[in-house]
């Protein structure tokens, strides 16, 4: 896990003012904050990790056919 550097404390109306541009600073130069209400830390602000995939690609099983019913009775108001 990477350091948090540059981490700083905001309190929460100032947060709630600039959250998009603040948003903006964390995903484009790594800057992370804890937020703060009456000077206590409620929130952290982090960067999301890119290294995660962000797909499903390659993550359903091959289902040969999807478009005959089953033969399982079950009923839909459980």
């Amino acid at each position: 896990m990477k350091a948090r550097s540059r981490e700083r404390s905001i309190p929460a109306g100032e947060f709630k003012a600039k959250c998009l541009a603040l948003f903006d600073d964390v995903e484009t130069r790594g800057d992370s904050f804890v937020v703060t209400k009456r000077g206590r830390p409620v929130a952290r602000i982090v960067p999301v990790d890119r290294g995660r995939a962000s797909s499903l690609v390659g993550s359903l099983l091959a289902e040969e056919d999807v478009l005959t019913p089953v033969a399982v009775a079950w009923e839909a108001s459980s």
